[in-house]
């Protein structure tokens, strides 16, 4: 009998790739998930325009800060307070250009939170 050498050992498969490759997909799918519920406004778009009532309320934000008809306030909702007939009274807010959106919403999230809800988006 021929001598022949001595079996190999067989060798284990490697499972440092498919390691790798798990891990990179937990980080993927850890960075694209999301993990806190976003918040939303709801808008009501449109509606029937009617007659103008009480005093004038422009509210705009611009890179400065904002401003209620033309004069810069620190507490908005306050300022504009003795301007509202009614809490059902409309308010005409409009943004400057350039101003982030964030800085819009923020103003309209101000306004909701002492119960104006009727706004006017312009130009």
């Amino acid at each position: 009998m021929p001598p022949f050498a001595d079996p190999r050992p067989r060798r284990r498969p490697n499972l440092t790739p498919m390691i790798d490759v798990v891990f990179l997909l937990l980080v993927f799918f850890m960075l694209v998930s999301r993990f806190g519920a976003e918040q939303g406004l709801r808008l009501a778009i449109g509606g029937t325009g009617g007659d103008w009532q009480g005093p004038p309320r422009l509210v705009e934000v611009s890179a400065v800060g904002v401003t209620l008809n033309g004069v810069g306030v620190a507490d908005l909702p306050a300022a504009l307070a003795p301007l509202m007939p009614d809490p059902l009274a409309p308010v005409v807010l409009r943004a400057a250009d350039g101003v982030p959106l964030q800085a819009v919403v923020t103003v309209m999230q101000q306004l909701q939170a002492v119960g104006i809800t009727r706004l006017v988006l312009v130009e």
